[in-house]
């Protein structure tokens, strides 16, 4: 029997969960989803507003899809423009520039199998978000438009509530 047991030494503490340091304050952010056409870069664009200068952030799919138009038309209501963006794939970015993150945040489930994938050789921390896609809503456009208003507000809320620690930054 353990001696803390019988009451003879205090039990030990067990050690405060900590993120690693690099998941904490990360100083480049990998936003990842289905097709980069919606989500992730809803979530780039957020985020680098809030942090122009701190942060270094870019957004990647599994797939390589085409960005949506109704995306682009909710960011233009937070005053960010989207148009530009070219979706790219995980591979890529790889080719392109490497995947040097510290953390990767993942908004579908299969872009997080892929993070996991690319993290047995790469340093990153990969939190999940799962985040609905705004893609499958039917109705009229105003219903549409809620839909994606939908997700890029619950998107603001997780970035502010994530990265509130990390710096000054334009909220």
């Amino acid at each position: 029997m353990r001696p803390y047991l019988t009451g003879v030494y205090p039990r030990p503490k067990k050690p405060d969960r900590m993120e690693a340091p690099r998941a904490r304050h990360p100083q480049a952010v990998l936003f990842a989803c289905g097709h980069n056409a919606v989500r992730s870069p809803m979530a780039e664009s957020l985020l680098q507003h809030m942090f122009p200068q701190g942060l270094y952030v870019r957004s990647a799919g599994v797939k390589k899809g085409e960005l949506d138009p109704f995306a682009v038309a909710v960011m233009s209501e937070f005053g960010q423009d989207i148009s530009g963006h070219k979706p790219i794939t995980f591979e890529e970015l790889e080719d392109w520039e490497g995947l040097n993150f510290d953390l990767i945040i993942t908004l579908s489930p299969e872009a997080h199998h892929k993070a996991l994938d690319l993290t047995r050789t790469l340093a990153a921390d990969v939190e999940y978000w799962p985040t609905h896609d705004p893609t499958g809503t039917s109705g009229n456009r105003e219903q549409k438009l809620a839909a994606y208003r939908e997700v890029c507000d619950g998107l603001l809320l997780r970035i502010r509530r994530r990265f509130a620690k990390a710096g000054v930054a334009n909220f």
